[in-house]
């Protein structure tokens, strides 16, 4: 069976445009390696799922790239479309969603529940609207700049309302939504902040199938909008394996496999990892691996 490491040394397609580059990433707390010696790439306009294990390291690297924590060592490189770079580490979290435009959801829903679904959108782009006040003082004055900004950033609303189907709840209360259609809420949100690099933290978890269909459809939408990559992790290998471009496996904060989402599916490594196997019987897996495909081979 051939190793998904044996492919890394010839060109990936998501190696030739990266809109993100993780190079030798360490995060240490205290004598404990959270994530160590991480390098992987995504490739502008993709969808790159961060999978593993419990306990592997996602989340930690996702708090590293939108600055919730500042790596001990290594480098996190995000460059635009247009040809700004910026290296993630070395800003304070603020920046990277303003300056980088990296987006993020949470694996808790964090919507303002008393707000409505339109106010919710608008709420993510205050940052603009404030800029185009003068700071209040032109919006207070009602100045045609101030005018203008406000009926883009109402229009961006209602794009997004359309895209996740939610127009028609548009003024009610975000809490009233049900489960599925608040983390269609919570993308559209996050997307309305214009982002290079939308980073989803589990975003099918607790999704019944349809919802997840749904959510499937949002984000190759998105995808094929082609202004924003997307990075994922995600538990449910249904998702992974249908809308993935390239899928990253880590395991006790090591990575393990890197590839496309069907090398990584017949990686003995990634199956021992979720089986809970230890090391030295991955060539039994992969022996087992082989008998099960040549018993299917006609």
């Amino acid at each position: 069976m051939s190793s998904v490491l044996s492919s890394e040394q010839t060109p990936r397609p998501w190696t030739a445009d990266p809109v993100l580059t993780v190079e030798h990433v360490q995060m240490r707390f205290g004598g404990l390696v959270a994530v160590n010696d991480l390098s992987f790439e995504v490739g502008r306009g993709d969808i790159t799922a961060l999978i593993g294990p419990n306990g592997a390291g996602k989340t930690t690297v996702f708090n590293c790239i939108t600055g919730f924590y500042k790596p001990t060592q290594g480098m996190l490189l995000l460059k635009h479309a247009a040809g700004d770079t910026f290296l993630l580490e070395r800003m304070p979290d603020f920046r990277i969603s303003a300056k980088a435009k990296v987006a993020r959801t949470f694996q808790n829903i964090r919507l303002f529940s008393g707000m409505t679904l339109l106010e919710n959108l608008l709420v993510a782009q205050h940052n603009r609207l404030m800029l185009a006040s003068g700071m209040t003082i032109l919006g207070v004055l009602g100045m045609p700049s101030y005018k203008r900004a406000e009926k883009e950033s109402i229009e961006t609303a209602k794009f997004w309302l359309d895209k996740t189907g939610l127009t028609a709840r548009a003024d009610d209360p975000a809490g009233d939504l049900p489960y599925g259609a608040q983390r269609r809420l919570e993308i559209a949100r996050a997307m309305c902040t214009g982002p290079e690099l939308l980073c989803l933290d589990e975003p099918a978890a607790g999704l019944n199938p349809r919802e997840s269909a749904e959510l499937n459809t949002l984000l190759l939408d998105i995808r094929q909008m082609g202004k924003t990559s997307i990075l994922l992790i995600e538990h449910d290998m249904s998702v992974v394996m249908e809308i993935s471009d390239h899928v990253v496996v880590l395991e006790y904060g090591v990575k393990i496999s890197d590839g496309t989402p069907s090398e990584v599916r017949n990686d003995p490594r990634v199956i021992a990892a979720y089986l809970g196997v230890d090391d030295e019987e991955v060539e039994k897996v992969e022996e087992q691996l082989d008998e099960l495909t040549e018993g299917a081979t006609p």
